[in-house]
């Protein structure tokens, strides 16, 4: 999709972006922004998850076994 084509949809109605004011394109701007910085901190957030799991499985791996 073209820029030109972009649309944005807020409480269920869509809006072509060149068609709303300057001001309101440049919160549509803001919102892309903070959507790609929430989406990239979600991959960290999945890496780090992983990463624990690892440690942890690592460390249950060298503790003294022990009877219950």
């Amino acid at each position: 999709m073209m820029d030109d084509e972009l649309e944005v949809t807020v409480n269920g109605v869509s809006y072509a972006v060149k068609d709303l004011s300057e001001e309101a394109q440049s919160q549509v701007t803001n919102l892309q922004f903070v959507d790609a910085q929430i989406a990239d901190l979600n991959a960290k957030l999945a890496v780090y998850q992983t990463a624990r799991n690892a440690y942890q499985s690592a460390l249950q791996l060298l503790l003294p076994v022990t009877k219950q």
